[in-house]
């Protein structure tokens, strides 16, 4: 991985091998971000993505291997607890143009990945809301 800051915006590479998540918390911790909006396109072999059933209020996740490329990354940063809190959907394509999505959990670099961080000022705290059953939004902390 490497990258450059400019004022407040971040353009990263991220290289083959890498996993996007854990990546993009090394540059928040190194930079201190604590609110920011993420997008990205590039190359993966291997992702898990995964759909919140609001029923029963849990996540059923999918892994897919293969060559895919990213169509959208997209998500932002939050903190929890006072801690990062990274929120990223991704949607890949296989090579017949069949196109995967969801919530990512994880996700392995085939060849590189191009991701834009667009740092705020500020920061917005996240609280585990009990009715929905994911952690929202809160401006009151």
């Amino acid at each position: 991985m490497d990258y450059r800051k400019m004022q407040n915006k971040i353009v990263v590479r991220l290289d083959k091998g890498e996993e996007i998540l854990e990546e993009l918390v090394k540059i928040c911790e190194k930079e201190k971000i604590k609110l920011a909006n993420v997008n990205a396109l590039g190359a993966i072999r291997e992702f898990t993505v995964g759909l919140f059933e609001t029923q029963n209020k849990k996540y059923e996740s999918t892994t897919y291997n293969g060559d895919f490329e990213i169509v959208s990354l997209t998500g932002n940063v939050t903190t929890k607890d006072g801690e990062i809190y990274i929120h990223i959907h991704l949607a890949a394509a296989d090579k017949e143009n069949k196109v995967y999505g969801g919530h990512l959990n994880k996700a392995i670099i085939s060849a590189t990945c191009e991701m834009f961080i667009d740092v705020i000022e500020g920061k917005v705290e996240r609280t585990f809301d009990k009715e929905i059953g994911l952690n929202l939004f809160d401006f009151e902390k």
